[in-house]
C-alpha cells in the first residue's frame, strides 16, 4: 500500500507541474507579438501536454489501486468522494488545456493573456482542497 501511495503522490506532483506550467506557456503565447516566439511557445505547449498526460493517467491509476486495496473504507468515506469530484474537475481542466493547446497550434486561439492568467490559477485552488481532504480526512 505504501508503494502505491508513493507512486500516486509522485505522479500527482508530476501532473500538477504540467498543470501549473502549461497555462503559463499559454499566457506567454497570448501576450507575444512575435510570430517566431508564438510558434515556439505553441510547440512547447503541445510537447508539454503530451508529456504530462501519462502522468495524469498514472496518478489516477495508482489512486484507484489504493481504493481497490481497501474499498470498504474508501467507498464510504465522504472526504474521498469530494476528492474524486475535485480530481474529475481537474481531468476536465486537463482536457480543456488540450483544447487550448490545439487552438494555439492551429493558430485559431483568440484568448487574451488576461484570460489565461485567470485560467492558470484554477489548479492551485483544487490542489489546496484535494490535499486538505486527503490529509485531514474530515467528516
Amino acid at each position: 500500500m505504501l508503494w502505491l501511495k508513493a507512486l500516486h503522490i509522485i505522479f500527482v506532483v508530476c501532473w500538477f507541474a504540467g498543470l501549473f506550467y502549461l497555462p503559463r506557456i499559454l499566457v506567454y503565447f497570448a501576450a507575444s507579438d512575435s510570430p517566431q516566439a508564438r510558434a515556439q511557445l505553441a510547440i512547447m505547449a503541445r510537447r508539454l501536454y503530451r508529456f504530462v498526460t501519462p502522468f495524469m493517467v498514472l496518478a489516477i491509476a495508482f489512486g484507484l489501486a489504493m481504493i481497490g486495496m481497501n474499498h470498504d473504507y474508501y467507498l464510504q468515506a465522504k472526504w474521498l468522494w469530494l476528492k474524486l469530484a475535485g480530481v474529475a474537475f481537474l481531468v476536465g481542466y486537463h482536457v480543456q488545456c488540450g483544447r487550448y493547446v490545439k487552438a494555439v497550434n492551429d493558430d485559431t486561439d483568440a484568448r487574451s493573456h488576461v484570460f489565461y492568467r485567470f485560467f492558470n490559477e484554477v489548479p492551485v485552488l483544487f490542489l489546496f482542497g484535494i490535499v486538505l481532504l486527503a490529509v485531514l480526512k474530515p467528516f
